[in-house]
């Protein structure tokens, strides 16, 4: 797909296959080029990512760059 939309993919999962579920989308971005919205609670799960939007109260609050 163009795009993927995930809400919270590894929040009912243990933390090897949370790990392995987040290795497949950031997989799934670098090789096809799509775009994965990831929404998280998970600090550390998004600073994987390669761009974070936090958001309060919906708005966007800032943007930075991440890890990926």
């Amino acid at each position: 797909p163009a795009l993927l939309l995930a809400d919270e993919p590894t929040g009912a999962l243990d933390s090897a296959t949370g790990e392995h579920i987040l290795s497949l989308l950031l997989q799934l971005h670098r090789d096809s080029g799509a775009t994965v919205v990831l929404i998280t609670h998970d600090e550390t799960l998004a600073r994987r990512c390669p761009l974070r939007v936090r958001m309060r109260d919906g708005r966007v609050e800032r943007m930075e760059r991440g890890d990926a």
